[in-house]
């Protein structure tokens, strides 16, 4: 009798791993997908230089952040692949490991993020899909059980947020942007307004005496969580090269709530590509 038991609990296993591993690449093939899509735009695009002429329209510190992270004389940004790797948590919650890929692409623009973490030792997944107008931040247990699943107009503003964040940390070339409008402030910050899908979002960028981007704060970002417009902001204290540029390696992402500021991800650079 235990026999059969432990050869049907044995069964019972092997048969919710293969649902699980089938979730999952059902569920991490519609990001495949919906970047594939988009990569295939890429072939069109032609290489053209970032030249000085580029930069005069840019704030000073602005400047100086591009020289510095090596973007001059290299290949203007259409799009770009980044792997993270850290942890993140939720207010009163513990901190969980994870590790994503994204890709975004400047033409639409696009952002396509993938997130594979543990969370109190069960698997979860999760997608951020930013596309033709749209997002949605979709989040499931196991591969399977749907935890989270947010779209709407709250969520596509927030998202052009994390866009543009994107822009500022991971790609500075592509601030040339003509959908960013700046506004100097002083020799080490600079006020700008991005604008996609009709929405615009305004942030405030802050530099150190050496060039480098050591915070970004705007006031245009949904917490879902708390269901609520917070203050976020994403402090980078550490730099290394990435295949010729200067670029953030560490940086954290912070709520700023009346009761004080809750950093809830923490964000280890481990590659960045552009122009695939």
């Amino acid at each position: 009798m235990f026999g059969y038991l432990i050869f049907a609990l044995v069964l019972l296993f092997l048969l919710a791993t293969i649902l699980i591993s089938q979730g999952k690449r059902s569920f991490e093939k519609s990001y495949l997908n919906d970047v594939e899509k988009s990569l295939g735009r890429a072939l069109s695009q032609k290489p053209e230089i970032l030249t000085e002429e580029d930069l005069y329209h840019l704030p000073s510190p602005v400047q100086k952040y591009l020289r510095l992270a090596g973007a001059l004389g290299k290949p203007k940004v259409h799009n770009f692949k980044v792997r993270f790797e850290g942890e993140m948590r939720s207010k009163g919650q513990d901190w969980f490991p994870f590790t994503s890929e994204q890709h975004n692409f400047l033409d639409a623009p696009e952002r396509f993020f993938f997130m594979k973490a543990k969370v109190k030792g069960l698997s979860a997944v999760g997608y951020h899909a930013y596309s033709n107008g749209q997002a949605s931040m979709t989040v499931k247990l196991l591969s399977l059980i749907p935890v989270v699943n947010i779209s709407g107009p709250d969520m596509l503003k927030a998202e052009t947020v994390t866009v543009f964040n994107d822009m500022c940390l991971l790609a500075p070339a592509t601030l040339i942007d003509e959908r960013i409008q700046w506004e100097p402030i002083d020799d080490l910050s600079a006020k700008a307004v991005f604008t996609a899908n009709n929405i615009s979002i305004s942030a405030t960028l802050f530099f150190n005496e050496k060039g480098e981007l050591i915070n970004f704060i705007s006031d245009d970002r949904y917490d879902i969580n708390q269901k609520q417009w917070v203050r976020f902001s994403t402090p980078v204290t550490e730099y290394e090269d990435h295949n010729g540029y200067h670029l953030i390696s560490y940086g954290e992402a912070v709520w700023h709530y009346p009761e004080g500021a809750f950093v809830y991800g923490k964000f280890r650079v481990k590659n960045i590509d552009y122009n695939r």
